[in-house]
């Protein structure tokens, strides 16, 4: 099976992620996905392929050279967004885009233009995997999981290609944020890895942002409002002014690079109770712990004011893996000598989100993040170009070759 059948074959597994039903993995379409590539990864001569309860499916490419090697890994994840449908995916290629708008759903006037998305325009020439407008594609992460596999399949059938051990893992769940949860970092036998779940061509990332998040719950009294002068407390009026008391400026919508931001996904409530949800995100561990610490003194405000009212709890997700990448800083050498090798520009870039790199850094496996080529990723104008794919493909190979070379 060559590379595009391959990604248009596992699009048609339904893997969304759920973060409500508190299992793992968190939907039942993964672990058909993940029994279903186990068997592939069997027939393509791959060894030690175990797939536990939870959905980590490991497999190894034995080392074909007698020299010492650290062993090194390549991962990808199963499931998809759950911000999107990923049922019923109907991909189509684009062949040869000539730089207009792509039409995905005539009926529900559904297009993919340059206009609204430029960097369409970077792939002139080039054949492009669409969605039908109905739903995402699935590039995040299938691509990776691909090439990781295409790549595996290609060093099995060139054994001239000399190169060490090699361990590749599927794991459930990132995107929900608990891909690194129960993975088993001992049991994977790695120096370090890759996660092949980068967006366009060339992106290298081994910084990412420090996340948690924040629940700030406001009590209120609710009295009949014809009768409520200096009786009723309305906790979504409290809840309002806590949220405006926050900077204006430092929002997603108005942050880039590396600037960090307070994101407030959920509001909730009645007069009685609110509730607010925030993420909080800085890619510098100092700005990060400030700004949990504002929180912190917005609601010790709110109830100088408003006495008891507010109570806020703060939970950390993930922490920047630049620390833990940093002190091994020539595993990112390695892939930028392998892109330069096939072509490719490096663009070493913070990651504006987690990765599942993030926390198994932090569990003791260093975990750069490459490249997988698609965009537009979580909806229904997600797309990937297929030489971006192939190019991602070849850095693996190149990865393994060169970690053996040196």
């Amino acid at each position: 099976m060559n590379l595009v059948d391959r990604f248009l074959h596992y699009v048609s597994f339904d893997t969304q992620s759920d973060e409500l039903t508190n299992m793992t993995p968190s939907t039942p379409g993964q672990m058909v996905f993940a029994q279903a590539l186990a068997e592939e990864l069997k027939q393509i001569g791959l060894t030690e392929v175990t797939l536990d309860d939870n959905g980590y499916l490991m497999a190894t490419l034995p080392a074909n050279t007698d020299k010492k090697v650290p062993v090194i890994g390549f991962i990808a994840h199963l499931d998809t967004s759950p911000d999107m449908s990923g049922r019923h995916v109907s991909p189509r290629i684009v062949k040869n885009y000539g730089g207009a708008d792509i039409v995905l759903c005539a009926e529900e006037d559904v297009v993919l233009k340059p206009s609204e998305f430029p960097e369409l325009l970077h792939y002139v020439g080039q054949d492009l995997i669409v969605t039908d407008g109905k739903t995402l594609l699935g590039a995040d992460d299938k691509a990776g999981v691909a090439e990781i596999v295409t790549a595996m399949e290609y060093l099995l059938a060139h054994p001239e290609i000399k190169h060490g051990k090699i361990r590749v893992a599927f794991n459930p769940d990132e995107e929900i944020g608990k891909g690194a949860h129960k993975f088993d970092v001992k049991a994977f036998g790695a120096e370090w890895a890759y996660t092949m779940d980068g967006g366009e061509i060339g992106e290298l990332e081994y910084e990412n942002f420090n996340a948690a998040v924040a629940r700030v719950t406001f009590k209120g009294r609710n009295v009949h409002p014809g009768y409520a002068k200096h009786k009723m407390i309305n906790s979504i009026r409290i809840a309002n002014q806590y949220a405006i008391m926050l900077p204006r400026w430092e929002t997603p919508e108005h942050t880039e690079g590396y600037e960090g931001f307070y994101h407030l996904i959920s509001f909730e409530g009645n007069v009685e109770k609110t509730v607010l949800t925030y993420i909080i995100r800085d890619h510098d561990r100092d700005r990060f712990e400030r700004r949990k610490k504002e929180l912190e003194h917005l609601t010790r405000k709110i109830n100088n004011e408003f006495p008891g009212c507010a109570s806020i709890e703060i939970s950390d997700q993930y922490y920047n893996m630049r620390e833990k990448v940093e002190p091994v800083m020539h595993i990112v050498d390695l892939v930028s000598d392998a892109m330069r090798a096939v072509d490719v520009v490096p663009m070493v870039k913070p990651v504006r989100g987690g990765t599942d790199g993030a926390q198994l850094s932090f569990k003791g496996l260093p975990c750069p993040n490459i490249f997988a080529g698609g965009l537009n990723f979580h909806g229904r104008y997600e797309f990937v170009p297929i030489q971006s794919m192939e190019k991602a493909t070849e850095v693996i190979v190149q990865i393994a070759r060169m970690a053996a070379e040196k």
